[in-house]
């Protein structure tokens, strides 16, 4: 499993603007509509808060993985989001997130969803990725990173 299997790089952020957990996942959701017409991004933002509302998805050391499942999705999805600056995401450890990779899943594709989280998990807890994701100097840099991860 690669994440360019589930991530394009039209789904990669190399700089989100929010420094609040709502705008980062507005921030998050937007490329979606734009390279999924049929997504319907509203809900996709609904669903992510409510999955908020149960727990935080910022896991501790600057990293954030919002999830969740979309009845209308025929595909799991992934986005990428970089903050250099870092966003109050309500983290677990307390300090801003900087990495952060968003997972929406069709509601009946389980196992896979939770592979492909537990994949995400596995690669960053390399350092020499996470410093890699946070020092990429474009875009282009960071999918060509993210591509065969």
């Amino acid at each position: 499993m690669k994440l360019g299997d589930y991530l394009e790089q039209d789904l990669v952020i190399p700089e989100l603007a929010s420094a609040d957990k709502a705008g980062a996942l507005g921030e998050l959701v937007a490329p979606l509509g734009k390279r999924f017409p049929e997504i319907d991004t509203d809900a996709a933002y609904r669903v992510l808060l409510e999955r908020e509302g149960l727990g935080t998805t910022g896991i501790g050391d600057g990293i954030a993985i919002p999830h969740g499942k979309l009845d209308t999705l025929e595909r799991i999805v992934v986005v990428a989001g970089r903050s250099i600056d870092g966003v109050n995401f309500d983290a677990l450890d307390f300090k801003p997130c900087h990495i952060f990779f968003l997972v929406l899943a069709p509601e009946q594709v389980a196992g896979m969803h939770l592979r492909i989280l537990a994949h995400i998990s596995r690669i960053l807890k390399d350092e020499s990725f996470r410093k890699g994701f946070m020092e990429a100097a474009s875009g282009d840099e960071l999918w060509k990173l993210l591509k065969n991860s």
